[in-house]
Parts: C-alpha cells; sequence; structure tokens
C-alpha cells in the first residue's frame, strides 16, 4: 500500500464508516493513490465488524475494530469521528456537517448505510425496547436480558442470531415473526426449518405468521406484547429487528438520483448520475448482470465491500442432511451454482467462494454429483469440520 504524496492536494471524501468505506480507502492506497482521503463516521468508533454484534453482545469495542488507528496513521486515511453529513453541494463540489464544517471533495463516495426500522404501532417509545445498531445497544441488551422474558420480533439473521445468544441468559425467549418460517425468502424452508428447529429444542417460542399490534408498558416500561392473533405475550424487553431503512435524508434536496425507497442509484461502476458523485454499500441500488442489469439493492456484510449478490433459484442441491444438523445447501439458477449457505460443513462455503471469485462456474450437474473433487476438498477435511457454525455466500 502507498501513502499520500506531498503536495498532491486532490480530496477522496467518504462519508460512512462502514465496510464499504475502509475497501475504497485501502483499494485507492493499494493502487498508490497519493492525494488526501477522507473519511466520516458518526459513530464514535473506527470501522468495526458489525456482523459480531448479533454474536458476542457484551463486546468490547476493541475487539471489533476492522483496523486500528495505527493502520489509518500509517497509510495517511484521515478519520473524522462523530461528525455527520447534513448536506451536498454537488455544484460547488462541497459537503456540509452536523458541526457547521464544509469539506471539499474531488471525488465523494456515499456509503452512509441504513439504520434499523422500528415498529409502527402504539408503546415503541416505552423502555426496554430495543434494537441493535451500535456496540453500545449490543452492550444495553445483553445487560438488559439476564434473567428476563425476553421477546424477539424478526426472523431474519439478526433476530435468529440474538435469539440463539440469549438461550443461556433469559429466563424465557419468544420470537414473532411474520412469515411461516425463518429466512423463507432467503435461504429457503428447509434451512429455516432447521433453524426454527434447533432453537425450538433450547426452548425458544415461536409465533410465526402473526405480527405485533401494540406493547402495553407499566411504569413507562414495556409488559406485553399484543399480537393480531390475540395472543398476549409477557415481556420485559423487547427486541426489534424487522428490516432497515436508508440513512440518506442528506441528499433531499441534492441532484443525487433516489429510487423510491430513498436509496441512491448507481451504474455498473457504483456511479451516481452525478459525475465524481458514488455510492456502495446497503444504500445502494445497483445493476446486477447475472439479473439482466435488473436493479437490486440488498443489505448484507460481503455486498459492502464486493457487490456480488445471488438473485433466486429454483433448486437446492442437499450434501449431507437437515436432521443431522450436517449440511451443504447448494442454490441453483440456470443449470449452475449461485449460492451456497452450510452447518457444521467448513470450509465448504470457502471453497464455493474461491470458485466464484475466480470466475469459475459449478454446473448443477457437479453439484449433485457424489463425488466432492470439484470442491478441491478432501474427504478428511470435510468429516472433520464439527464447529457449530453456519455459513453463506452468494455469486
Amino acid at each position: 500500500m502507498g501513502t499520500a504524496v506531498p503536495g498532491d492536494s486532490h480530496t477522496v471524501l467518504l462519508l460512512g464508516g462502514g465496510a464499504a468505506s475502509l475497501i475504497c480507502a485501502e483499494t485507492l492506497r493499494q493502487e498508490n493513490f497519493g492525494g488526501r482521503i477522507i473519511m466520516v463516521t458518526r459513530d464514535d468508533l473506527l470501522p468495526y465488524d458489525k456482523t459480531r454484534l448479533s454474536k458476542v453482545m457484551n463486546v468490547e469495542n476493541d475487539s471489533i475494530l476492522l483496523r486500528r488507528m495505527e493502520f489509518f496513521q500509517q497509510y495517511d486515511i484521515e478519520v473524522w469521528l462523530r461528525k455527520e453529513a447534513v448536506s451536498v453541494d454537488t455544484d460547488k463540489k462541497k459537503v456540509t456537517f452536523d458541526d457547521g464544517s464544509v469539506e471539499s471533495y474531488d471525488q465523494l463516495l456515499i456509503s452512509t448505510g441504513c439504520r434499523a426500522k422500528d415498529l409502527d404501532v402504539p408503546g415503541m417509545k416505552l423502555k426496554n425496547v430495543l434494537m441493535l445498531e451500535t456496540p453500545e445497544d449490543a452492550r444495553q441488551i445483553h445487560t438488559a436480558c439476564l434473567g428476563c422474558n425476553v421477546v424477539l420480533v424478526g426472523t431474519s439473521f439478526v433476530g435468529m442470531e440474538v435469539a440463539s445468544y440469549l438461550i443461556d441468559k433469559s429466563s424465557n425467549i419468544t420470537v414473532i415473526g411474520s412469515s411461516e418460517l425463518p429466512y423463507q425468502n432467503t435461504l429457503g424452508r428447509e434451512v429455516g426449518k432447521v433453524t426454527m428447529t434447533m432453537l425450538s429444542e433450547k426452548n425458544v417460542k415461536f409465533y410465526m405468521n402473526d405480527i405485533v399490534m401494540e406493547i402495553k408498558g407499566v411504569d413507562g416500561k414495556v409488559k406485553e406484547v399484543v399480537l393480531k392473533s390475540g395472543n398476549v405475550i409477557p415481556a420485559d424487553v423487547l427486541i426489534v429487528g424487522i428490516g432497515i431503512k436508508p440513512n440518506s435524508e442528506f441528499l433531499r434536496g441534492s441532484k443525487i438520483q433516489m429510487d423510491s425507497k430513498n436509496f441512491v442509484t448507481v451504474d455498473k461502476y457504483m456511479r451516481t448520475n452525478v459525475p465524481s458523485v458514488y455510492c456502495g454499500g446497503d444504500l445502494a441500488t445497483f445493476p446486477l448482470a447475472m439479473a439482466k442489469n435488473r436493479l437490486v439493492n440488498i443489505g448484507h456484510w460481503q455486498m459492502a465491500q464486493a457487490h456480488g449478490y445471488g438473485e433466486g433459484y429454483t433448486d437446492i442441491v442437499i450434501k449431507g442432511k437437515f436432521e443431522d444438523r450436517k449440511f451443504l445447501a447448494l442454490y441453483i439458477k440456470n443449470d449452475e451454482v449461485i449460492a451456497a449457505a452450510s452447518l457444521n460443513y467448513d470450509p465448504a462455503v470457502s471453497a464455493v467462494a474461491e470458485r466464484f471469485a475466480a470466475g469459475k462456474i459449478i454446473t448443477k450437474k457437479e453439484a449433485e454429483s457424489d463425488a466432492m473433487s470439484w470442491l478441491q476438498l478432501s474427504q478428511s477435511t470435510l468429516s472433520s469440520a464439527l464447529s457449530l457454525n453456519t455459513s453463506s455466500v452468494q455469486r
């Protein structure tokens, strides 16, 4: 990696302190860009691994940093913490921040991501109604849930991982989902069924095909959750994980084009409609080559770093057995593998990812074959992979 070159005033401004901004900054220095790189984030923490927040909730800040300050200093990457953009003037190439300061740029990357969506029901403002966005949120949830009745709304990755984490910490855990099974629209019914069964065996209760209508409280604190079905669930803590909404309010009034859901639209080079302005990560809606350049948006950790995406599938090929809790699921579309997910089958998903990265196709015929030589994994490696771990990758 290179560093800044004295006298080079060319400035790349990165709005957001997540994975997309960090990868951009690192890539610029790897490509020997010698100008000024400024990363601006409203967080009070350097870029960190947000996927850890739902797995190790009593997390220490230092343990999840992706890079330490010494790295940014070594490669002349400026990081401005606790600072948030409030407007962008693309004509003057200037960004105004919440402290009144203004910064000019030559190129601008907008990767401010998304935030958790709250429930639009009475009682959402009660104490102990919590959402997971920051390390502080994670620690607060950990503390609040100890020995308590916990209700989780949402059956995506966040909801399922938080439920799993709290099994030996809370007295009761109840999950409310609007679909029949967890992960139903992403990983499919089979994976959803295994997930639900594993958690149910640990006494996690599920109310599926249901929604929250009201949150009732006593003395300003949540006490009960009322469902559309009429069921009333006791709750000392309510954790909401029902989706995201884009952090794009500061772009209103600018010339930067957004779609009907306020995500920023870009081309295949991640360029917005305005010259010198780019967008990446969760905030971007981009053309997917695999889907005939249809515009897609997906909030995903890998996506923010590489913008790859497995869109839909028609078949699933299973290696191993769901009932044995050890399997590799290969998702098929147009007679080739487009995604993979596994449980206790590492490092198979990593091998699939390497094939994707090398531009190699895995055919349906290969996937269905009893021989696993196409994965370039020994049978002993596969049979010894016993860590209680789930993995996934999308092409």
